[in-house]
C-alpha cells in the first residue's frame, strides 16, 4: 500500500450494497493532517488522514462521522462527532476518515467493510 501523498482520489466502499465510489481528499502531510476539516463549512465526499489514530472536531463548525481504519483499510469503528469533541484514540487504527455527519451510514460504512483507495 505504501504512503500516500496529499492529494485528491477517489474511496471504493466494498459494502453490503456492492462497491461505491466516493470523493476522496488524502491529508498524509503534518500539515493537511493538523488542518483536517478546521475552517469549513462541508465536505464534498470525505477526507483521509493517514497516519492517525485519533481526531478532534475543536473549532470544527459542524459534526463529522469518524471511521477508523487498520493498516489493511478495514474499518475498525464509526462514530459521530460533535464540535468540540476529543476521539477516544483507537489502538490498531492506522487511518481515519471524515465525512459529514451521517453520509458513512448511506454509504454503507460500518465495522468490517473494507475500503480501497483509488488515486487519479
Amino acid at each position: 500500500m505504501g504512503r500516500w501523498q496529499d492529494g485528491r482520489g477517489m474511496l471504493i466502499v466494498h459494502g453490503d450494497r456492492g462497491e461505491l465510489a466516493v470523493p476522496l481528499e488524502i491529508a498524509s502531510s503534518y500539515r493537511a493532517r493538523t488542518k483536517g476539516l478546521l475552517g469549513r463549512d462541508s465536505v464534498d465526499g470525505t477526507l483521509l488522514l493517514s497516519p492517525a489514530g485519533s481526531v478532534h472536531t475543536f473549532r470544527m463548525r459542524f459534526p463529522i462521522d469518524v471511521a477508523y481504519l487498520d493498516r489493511r483499510l478495514r474499518v475498525i469503528a464509526v462514530r459521530t462527532m460533535k464540535p468540540g469533541r476529543l476521539g477516544r484514540p483507537r489502538l490498531r487504527s492506522r487511518h481515519v476518515l471524515e465525512a459529514e455527519a451521517g453520509v458513512m451510514e448511506g454509504w454503507g460504512l460500518r465495522v468490517g467493510v473494507r475500503v480501497e483507495v483509488a488515486l487519479g
